[in-house]
């Protein structure tokens, strides 16, 4: 697998990974929910942040992180490519070149939560409401060996 930074170009192949992801592993969001995320990630959040992509050995794109400030704003994988070693590859490469230390999951997201907990991080705090102010709680991780975490 590939790491490399996603160009202008391939935001409609990561909103489509992020919309196939969402639906297999976001199942507490509504349609509703999911239809107004949409264009707020395609024409606001993704150019917020420095997006590298993960490619296959045929150079398709499998997944994708979003960080900002140090923090892991977003990850997605194809669900085909989930559990292949993509999201993990992605945060180990944030870690190691982007200065990733801290990220947020939605609580109800019991297999982001355990997926991070294996790359090293610990729960440091929670907030009722989520980043749009819906009440989807969010769980705030930082990498274990970071001051402030348990």
């Amino acid at each position: 697998m590939k790491i490399d930074a996603a160009q202008k170009c391939d935001h409609p192949t990561l909103i489509t990974i992020w919309e196939a992801s969402v639906r297999a592993s976001h199942h507490f969001l509504q349609e509703a929910d999911i239809a107004a995320l949409r264009p707020l990630i395609l024409e606001h959040y993704f150019d917020a942040v420095t997006l590298n992509c993960a490619r296959g050995e045929d150079g398709e794109i499998v997944g994708f992180i979003g960080v900002a400030e140090g923090n892991i704003e977003m990850l997605f994988v194809a669900p085909a490519g989930m559990g292949q070693g993509a999201g993990r590859q992605l945060v180990a490469h944030a870690i190691a070149n982007l200065g990733v230390s801290r990220v947020d999951v939605n609580e109800q997201n019991e297999q982001a939560l355990g997926f991070y907990r294996r790359m090293g991080f610990v729960v440091v705090g929670r907030s009722p409401l989520d980043g749009e102010g819906r009440p989807y709680p969010l769980l705030h991780l930082a990498l274990a060996d970071e001051p402030g975490a348990d």
